[in-house]
């Protein structure tokens, strides 16, 4: 789902999260009431509006970076030095996106390699755990050293509607982990459910390999920062997209710092959800340290599927990337694909509001309400 917010004087800002199918149709007159009409860059009442929105419906704080794209593009810089941080080229790592038996494995392997990756990481969860280690035993020994291997396990959100999908504990983790070990992984993702707190503390302080996780903790925040102070995880990976947007997910990245721990986003939702984690990457002061995530799956899954939205493409050079100098998020919208592919739900501009507002509260309530907000703005 793309979102497109406009000022009053046509600077516009864009944002997208993915979307299994119509479910936000209605998003538009929902969004109205309560973001039209105030300052697009104050994203502390962006945040609270959002917060708001989710008290009685579904978390969409993919929407906030928008707010900061319009918040760049007025100050004629990209987030990322918004945040502190500037453009620089980032090291990205080959994040593969099916499970595979090992001869295959190995050949997508070799391909990444091929292509100046330095990083490839695969997917296992079989329900057999002996197929797991096998994939990530008979890669490892192929690769040779050439290169670094991760592993993603898939087992912080669990997905059975295609096909039932094994649900690990903590012996196999432990034992996975252990196998890891033995033949050089870089780090294991995801490895136990994201809500298992306790055994993911357990796990942590006890592998040989870096456990990493926390993409989709979508109360933000608060509930990483707990998983931070418990020590969940060596590298977190938040996803800005999922993970109260790029405000709660800038202030995860400084309680990792100030734990000692790492930080590398999950990235795997579209291009511009690539762009947003990536201006944060580029400002967080671990791109010198870590890569990151670079969605590749071919043929179905390549940049210019990912990125078909956007005017350029994020293309790597042989595992590098350039974070763009572009205002805001770095990225330009493809208008002919948009008007070819994209199929508009809703539009919501102040006169729609007045007629919205007189159809669904009334004449009474409608002017009661626009006296409250005339109030508030003069007061602000």
């Amino acid at each position: 789902t793309l979102v497109k917010t406009t000022t009053e004087n046509g600077v516009e800002g864009f944002s997208a999260g993915p979307a299994i199918a119509r479910e936000r149709a209605g998003l538009g007159d929902l969004l109205g009431p309560y973001l039209l009409g105030e300052d697009a860059t104050d994203i502390g009442l962006v945040q609270q509006r959002l917060r708001e929105i989710a008290y009685l419906g579904w978390r969409n704080w993919w929407i906030e970076p928008a707010f900061w794209d319009i918040k760049g593009k007025l100050a004629g810089k990209p987030v990322c030095e918004l945040l502190g941080g500037a453009p620089c080229a980032v090291r990205v790592y080959a994040s593969t996106g099916e499970v595979k038996e090992p001869a295959a494995r190995i050949e997508e392997v070799e391909a990444r390699l091929a292509e100046g990756f330095a990083t490839v990481k695969l997917r296992v969860h079989d329900h057999d755990e002996r197929a797991d280690i096998r994939q990530v035993v008979e890669t490892a020994k192929a690769v040779g050293g050439r290169g670094r291997l991760a592993v993603d396990a898939n087992q912080g959100w669990r997905v059975t509607i295609v096909a039932d999908a094994p649900t690990w504990d903590l012996a196999r983790a432990q034992r996975f982990a252990a196998a890891c070990a033995d033949v050089g992984v870089a780090w294991i993702e995801e490895p136990l459910p994201m809500d298992a707190y306790d055994e993911l503390a357990a796990l942590t302080a006890a592998s040989a390999v870096p456990i990493a996780g926390g993409e989709l903790h979508s109360s933000g925040f608060p509930e990483l920062a707990m998983t931070i102070e418990r020590r969940c995880y060596h590298v977190f990976q938040p996803d800005a997209v999922f993970t109260g947007g790029i405000a709660q997910t800038w202030k995860v990245i400084g309680a990792c710092r100030a734990h000692g721990l790492g930080y590398s986003p999950h990235t795997w939702t579209n291009g511009i959800g690539f762009a947003v984690n990536l201006q944060l990457f580029a400002a967080s002061g671990f791109a010198a340290e870590r890569e990151l995530e670079y969605p590749l799956a071919p043929p179905g899954w390549t940049a210019e599927a990912r990125d078909g939205i956007l005017a350029e493409p994020f293309a790597h050079d042989r595992g590098r990337l350039q974070v763009p100098t572009r205002p805001g998020l770095g990225f330009e919208i493809n208008r002919r694909a948009l008007a070819r592919w994209g199929r508009r739900f809703s539009v919501m501009d102040r006169r729609r509001l007045v007629y919205f507002s007189l159809r669904t509260r009334g004449i009474a309530a409608s002017r009661e309400i626009d006296r409250v907000r005339k109030a508030r703005l003069r007061n602000a």
